[in-house]
């Protein structure tokens, strides 16, 4: 078929498609004579595509910590809250609503931890083989990393919305600067959050 290339313009395109070869991996093919590959090359991008490929594996002692966090969190949300049961009776209405915000905060940085380890390790390292059972989780496998950040960023603004209520339940206590600051900052948060929905809706 190459001898029936004669003019020029058909000897341009043939040059190119040689070129475009060398470079997509077409010298892994024996029946191209013109290519100057040989089997040492050919074993060094193998290696080198499999190491690179198997380095995602650096991602899952961190996922693992992140369990870590997660046991310190419980650790801490008892100690809340065994540090006021003696004082159920005589605690304050404020104070123990104060508290129980306290609690929410906590549980809701926990279920974002959760989703961040278990979303990030399938969706970088490997994928969580279990059975088709009760105990599966229904939105695990389904999160890609477009709704991941969405999950995420909607996280982020219902945290700091517990946090901003403990403060207006407790204002007497900060200066109006300081009111004026964690409110912008949670504005921040809910703009950021509303685009990237936005953005994930039109890249879609």
């Amino acid at each position: 078929s190459r001898q029936l290339l004669k003019t020029p313009e058909n000897l341009l395109v043939s040059l190119d498609l040689d070129i475009s070869l060398q470079y997509t991996g077409a010298c892994k093919r024996p029946d191209s004579p013109n290519l100057n590959c040989t089997t040492g090359t050919l074993m060094m991008e193998k290696w080198f595509e499999k190491l690179l490929y198997s380095s995602r594996w650096l991602l899952a002692p961190i996922y693992l910590g992140l369990s870590l966090a997660l046991l310190a969190l419980g650790i801490k949300f008892f100690t809340e809250l065994f540090h006021v049961l003696p004082h159920i009776f005589s605690v304050s209405e404020m104070d123990l609503i104060l508290l129980v915000l306290s609690l929410v905060d906590i549980s809701l940085v926990g279920g974002l931890i959760v989703m961040v380890m278990f979303s990030g390790y399938e969706n970088f390292v490997s994928q969580i083989d279990l059975e088709d059972s009760s105990e599966k989780l229904n939105w695990l496998g389904k999160l890609d990393t477009g709704s991941l950040k969405n999950k995420v960023a909607a996280s982020i603004v219902a945290i700091s919305s517990i946090h901003l209520l403990k403060v207006f339940m407790n204002a007497d206590h900060y200066q109006d600067s300081k009111l004026m600051w964690y409110v912008l900052i949670h504005l921040t948060f809910v703009v950021s959050a509303f685009a990237m929905g936005i953005l994930d809706k039109m890249t879609r």
